[in-house]
């Protein structure tokens, strides 16, 4: 078997874009990996921005805080997000 056409037989499939990095099982992890990141980027910049004037080193100090809020946002978001799942089952109904 040829592996150049083979390669390019998998790499052509529409529906794939290239391989998975991770195993799908790990999905909820990595999803609250990249959601905790973001959301405590943006919530550490714009508390840092309402709580200081200091534009002065701001990003070095901006990147500090975000890191430690990282720190703490993406277990918090693993322990809290089934919780959340619950309510929203909870509240709503099917269809």
């Amino acid at each position: 078997m040829d592996l150049a056409r083979l390669s390019c037989e998998i790499r052509s499939t529409p529906s794939q874009r290239g391989p998975p990095v991770i195993p799908a099982r790990y999905a909820p992890i990595a999803f609250g990996f990249f959601l905790s990141g973001m959301m405590s980027l943006i919530v550490s910049g714009i508390s840092m921005l309402r709580a200081t004037e200091v534009w002065e080193g701001f990003v070095t100090i901006w990147m500090g805080a975000w890191l430690t809020s990282w720190a703490v946002a993406f277990p918090v978001v693993l322990f809290v997000a089934p919780l959340a799942r619950r309510l929203v089952a909870r509240m709503t109904i099917p269809g």
